[in-house]
Parts: structure tokens; C-alpha cells; sequence
């Protein structure tokens, strides 16, 4: 299946009229915050909270939406479907024959916190769960994006995270390395925090 990834000022085209608070995630989300491209990307993740995820249908509804059934199947979604817990991707394309252009990611919620897939342990307020780009794009705060990359690093995950260290001021690097300790325990990034 090939991708060709949505350019970030059409992601913020697509998803102007949505509501619900999304984000720039994955290693876009990094660059954002470092300020500047360092590597090529495969596909653009946007996150949205598990809570807004029909807000997927209603910013692409000319789209076809695919759910990512673990472990790793694809499946339509529904219009109107709730995707229940386990379920956390949606590949979207603009049409059947069109290769894949936008991978959602859908992250739980309790209130106003956004709370990982990974540990419910960890958590954030949702308002201080990403930032502003200078283009006016919403980004996944690079603590939190370097968090979830921390499950399985590959060479890529690393050369994110050597390249945001330098961005992360002294808050941002405490609330890493406790979520990595409270998660792993020992992870190869602690030592480096």
C-alpha cells in the first residue's frame, strides 16, 4: 500500500472547521517543534482525542476512512462507527485508488487530561498537550511525541530524539524522563535527560 503524505498547510486546510483539538504527531510533530526538517517521513499522523474521533469523518467526508484492527488489519470504518479501545489508527485516502495520505491516531481522555495508551499512569492537561508552529500548526508537545516513540526506538525515533534534546527545556525533560521511569523503568533515553 503507498502513501503519499497530505503537505502540513493541507492537513490544517482539511481540519480548519474541526472542533475538537488535534495535533501534528509523530516525527512531523518533532520538526515542528525543533523549528526545522531533519529526515524524511513515510506518512503524517495527526492525534485526536479517542472522545472526538468522528470529527475525522466530518473533516474528510468525501474520504475513505480505514480502521487499523489490531494486529494490523485494515477494515472500513463506518460512518458514524465508534472505534472502541484497541483500535487507534485510521488510514484515510480521498479515494479507492488514491495511495494513503493520513494516519489518525486516537489517544484516550478522562476530563480535560489526555492519558497515554501506553501507561494511564501518564498523564497530561489536554491544554498542555501540544503547541502553536510559527505556520499556525498544532504539534504534539515533543516530551509527549519522544514518550510515545520510546515503546520500540528505531534509528529514526533516535535521530528524533538527538534532535529535539536540545529544545527541551528543563520542565519538558523532567516530565520525560518520569513518564519513562514510570513506564520502563530503566529506558537508554533516561541517562541521556
Amino acid at each position: 500500500m503507498s502513501w503519499e503524505p497530505v503537505p502540513l498547510p493541507e492537513v490544517a486546510a482539511l481540519f480548519a472547521h474541526v472542533r475538537a483539538p488535534w495535533w501534528i504527531a509523530g516525527g512531523y510533530a518533532v520538526e515542528l517543534a525543533v523549528g526545522r526538517a531533519f529526515r524524511e517521513h513515510a506518512d503524517v499522523d495527526v492525534l485526536l482525542l479517542r472522545r472526538d474521533q468522528l470529527a475525522v469523518q466530518e473533516a474528510l467526508p468525501t474520504w475513505e476512512w480505514w480502521a487499523a484492527d489490531p494486529p494490523g488489519t485494515l477494515r472500513p470504518w463506518g460512518r458514524g462507527e465508534l472505534l472502541g479501545d484497541g483500535v487507534d489508527d485510521v488510514w484515510c485516502r480521498p479515494s479507492a485508488s488514491a495511495p494513503w495520505r493520513l494516519q489518525i491516531m486516537l489517544d484516550p481522555a478522562a476530563g480535560d487530561e489526555w492519558v497515554s495508551r501506553r501507561n494511564p499512569a501518564v498523564r497530561r492537561e489536554i491544554a498542555l498537550l501540544g503547541g502553536v508552529s510559527a505556520e499556525g500548526l498544532p504539534y504534539l508537545a515533543p516530551e509527549v511525541q519522544l514518550f510515545a516513540k520510546a515503546h520500540g526506538t528505531r534509528p529514526k525515533d533516535e535521530e528524533d530524539f538527538a534532535a529535539a534534546l536540545p529544545v527541551l527545556d528543563a520542565a519538558q525533560r523532567r516530565w520525560l524522563a518520569e513518564a519513562l521511569g514510570r513506564t520502563y523503568g530503566a529506558h537508554p533515553w533516561l541517562g541521556r535527560l
